[in-house]
């Protein structure tokens, strides 16, 4: 600082000097000293204190001003912060930066030909989300042919099943309305078929048959004994998709029973089924000449099997013409407008009579019901064994077939 006061005192003294040499060839020399500035360390007159340097001391940084409002760009320790007015600055910097202390300026943006803007493709939009997938349809219901057992329908014209419906028998829930008032699953017009004590011979194949004629489906109640007389035929009955509760195995009045000979009764028809179906069997039961003992209800109940009694009763044990097997039925259905039939394919009359009812149904504008079940019914073993020791044993070659042991030598 001092040498920059000296050298204003030299300037001072050469202007002085000059002043002097122009006014001394003019003739009149002024006071040369009241014409020059007063020397930067020469105290005040007035107040006897040095006047204060011209600039004050700032900090190194950039000032940009617009109008009244500064925004302050400062570099600090090499980051970039911003201000809304400029600040008082540190000691010993100059206000304004020297040309080095400037940052550097932004280098001009370089111009790009029309054929190279052209060439450059242009930053194309992002594609709009894909749209969400519609909510998948709920999965078509199932058509009756959709879960019957057996062959498929090859007759257009059939009558056929309209309904499939799927009982819980948990806790034997009774229907027909005969002697069970609770429930009523059955619309106007259904009918619902079943076929009480086979199998047997002739006629339950021919029961099978009309009901294939016409791609309809029933429920069997076969009889123990007779299971175990022609388990072949009980066969077909499955084969065919028909569903197959249990008659006792010895269709007697249980009511007539105890409670224990009811169970033995009860249980060794269930096995005969098992036996031969080689399967646990639907949960079905129908009491022998629709008698109910409240104990045996209770059995049942325990065993979660389903009762089936019925609405209309075709009385073709007794009938047995098939003409008029087809009327009574056909009466008591319009008198009732739906219902559970009771039939027996035991009865020869009832074989004849099952086409022409059939026909009668659809012309009449009927619907088949089909009855299944829920969940299946296991034998016991304790009556497994009665029922083995009850049945004929074999005799020594009784594995052979019957064309091996009866040969026809002259006819």
């Amino acid at each position: 600082m001092r040498a920059g006061l000296i050298a204003a005192g030299l300037v001072g003294a050469a202007l002085a000097g000059s002043l002097g040499i122009v006014f001394a060839q003019r003739g009149d020399i002024p006071d040369v000293l009241s014409l020059l500035p007063p020397l930067p360390w020469a105290e005040s007159e007035s107040t006897g204190v040095a006047p204060q340097p011209i600039l004050e001391p700032q900090s190194r940084r950039s000032v940009l001003s617009s109008g009244s409002d500064a925004v302050v760009v400062a570099e600090v320790g090499g980051a970039a912060s911003t201000a809304g007015t400029a600040t008082s600055a540190k000691p010993d910097t100059p206000l304004i930066p020297t040309t080095a202390a400037m940052p550097a300026a932004d280098p001009p943006p370089k111009k790009v030909s029309q054929s190279a803007a052209q060439a450059t493709p242009a930053p194309t939009a992002a594609p709009p989300p894909a749209a969400a997938p519609p909510p998948a349809s709920p999965p078509p219901a199932p058509t009756p042919a959709d879960v019957m057992k057996g062959p498929p329908c090859t007759n257009p014209n059939a009558l056929g099943v309209s309904r499939v419906v799927e009982i819980d028998t948990t806790g034997a829930p009774g229907f027909g309305f005969e002697h069970f008032k609770q429930h009523d699953f059955l619309r106007e017009g259904e009918v619902v078929l079943t076929f009480d004590d086979g199998p047997w011979p002739r006629n339950t194949p021919a029961v099978l048959k009309a009901l294939a004629d016409q791609c309809v489906k029933a429920t069997f109640f076969p009889i123990g004994k007779h299971i175990s007389y022609h388990p072949e035929i009980l066969r077909q009955v499955a084969k065919a998709g028909h569903t197959i509760g249990s008659h006792t195995w010895s269709h007697k009045d249980l009511s007539k029973m105890s409670l224990e000979e009811a169970k033995v009764d009860v249980e060794k028809g269930v096995s005969a089924l098992k036996l031969a179906l080689g399967q646990p069997i639907t949960p079905f039961f129908r009491f022998p000449l629709l008698k109910h003992p409240p104990k045996v209800l209770a059995y049942l109940a325990d065993r979660n099997v389903g009762v089936l009694s019925t609405d209309i009763d075709s009385f073709d044990f007794k009938i047995r013409n098939p003409n008029r097997i087809v009327k009574g039925v056909m009466a008591k259905l319009k008198r009732y407008g739906k219902g559970i039939v009771l039939l027996h394919d035991f009865q020869r009359g009832t074989a004849k009579a099952t086409p022409e009812l059939l026909a009668q149904l659809k012309a009449n504008g009927y619907k088949i019901v089909h009855l299944t079940a829920k969940d299946r019914m296991d034998s016991l073993p304790k009556y497994d064994e009665m029922l083995a020791k009850d049945m004929k044993l074999p005799t020594a070659g009784g594995g052979r077939p019957t064309s091996s042991v009866v040969k026809t030598v002259a006819e």
